[in-house]
C-alpha cells in the first residue's frame, strides 16, 4: 500500500533533528512521498536542500506562505522567486501560498504575493498548493483568471458552496488527521469525489485528540488518515490507498514506485 503526505512542512523548527527518523518512520508506515511545503525563502533553501538529501520520497513545493507577508524583508518576494526559477527543475509545485483572513489589515500586501506566486506557477507551467482559511470561496472565484496547471486546496474545510465549485473547476483537496474526528471534515471527504482527495498531515501541526495526543506529528499519520477516507467512502483501505496515490501522480507529475 503506497501512502502519501502531499503537504508537510520539513523545514519548519519543530522537526530540526528528527528529520531521519521521520523519513524512516514514514518509510516503515508505507509513505512513498512527501511534500514538503516551503513558507519563505530560508524554507525554500532548505527543502531544495532535503529533496537533494533524501531523493525519490521528498518532493519540495516553494513559496511565500500569507502568514510571513508581514515579516518578510523588503527584497524577499523577488529573492525568492529568483531562487525557486533557479530551482525550477525540482520544484514539483508554488505552495504554499494563498491568503488568509485573520491578516486583513495587511490584505493588500497578502493579495500582491499571492498575485505574483500564481503568475510565477503560469510562468513555469506548476500546480498551486493553497492556504485558504476564512478567504475559500474568494480563491476559487479568483483562480479561474489565472493560466494555472493545477490546483490544490489544502486541508479544505468550508464552505461546501466552494467545495462544489472546486470540484466542478477540477482541482484537488487535501485532508490529514482531522477526518478521523472532526464531524465537518468528514462531511467534506463525504461530499467530495475520491478522485479528487489527496491525504496530508500539515506537521508539524499537532494535533489533541485521540490516538495523536499532542505529539510530534508524523508523517505516519497519513495510515489513519486514508482508513477514516475508505471508510467514509465505503471503500477497501488499499483501494483508497491506491486512488490517492493515483492522484498525487496525476497532480504533481510524479512516478511512484509500485
Amino acid at each position: 500500500m503506497r501512502l502519501i503526505d502531499a503537504h508537510v512542512h520539513l523545514s519548519e523548527q519543530e522537526y530540526e533533528g528528527h528529520i531521519d527518523e521521520l523519513i524512516e518512520d514514514a518509510k516503515n508506515a508505507g509513505v512513498v512521498a512527501l511534500v514538503t511545503n516551503a513558507t519563505n525563502l530560508k524554507t525554500c533553501q532548505n527543502d531544495i536542500a532535503l529533496a537533494e538529501k533524501y531523493p525519490n520520497i521528498v518532493y519540495p513545493a516553494l513559496g511565500i506562505h500569507p502568514w510571513n507577508v508581514n515579516t518578510i524583508g523588503e527584497n524577499e518576494v523577488q529573492e525568492t522567486i529568483d531562487f525557486i526559477l533557479a530551482h525550477k527543475d525540482s520544484v514539483k509545485a508554488i505552495g504554499e501560498i494563498g491568503l488568509d483572513n485573520k491578516y486583513e489589515t495587511i490584505w493588500d500586501k497578502q493579495t500582491d504575493v499571492f498575485d505574483k506566486m500564481l503568475h510565477l506557477a503560469e510562468q513555469l507551467d506548476l500546480p498551486v498548493i493553497i492556504h485558504s482559511r476564512g478567504t475559500t470561496d474568494k480563491i476559487v472565484d479568483m483562480l479561474p483568471s489565472y493560466r494555472v496547471k493545477k490546483v490544490l486546496l489544502h486541508w479544505f474545510s468550508y464552505p461546501l458552496t466552494a467545495l462544489v465549485k472546486a470540484i466542478d473547476n477540477g482541482y484537488y483537496i487535501t485532508e490529514g488527521p482531522p477526518v478521523t474526528y472532526s464531524a465537518g471534515i468528514r462531511e467534506v471527504v463525504d461530499k467530495a469525489p475520491i478522485t479528487n482527495i489527496m491525504t496530508e498531515t500539515d506537521g508539524p501541526v499537532i494535533y489533541y485528540k485521540k490516538p495523536y495526543n499532542g505529539q510530534l506529528t508524523k508523517p505516519s499519520y497519513i495510515r489513519n488518515v486514508v482508513e477514516a477516507i475508505a471508510e467514509l467512502k465505503k471503500m477497501q483501505v488499499e483501494e483508497a490507498a491506491d486512488q490517492i496515490a493515483k492522484n498525487f501522480e496525476d497532480f504533481f507529475g510524479i512516478k511512484l514506485p509500485k
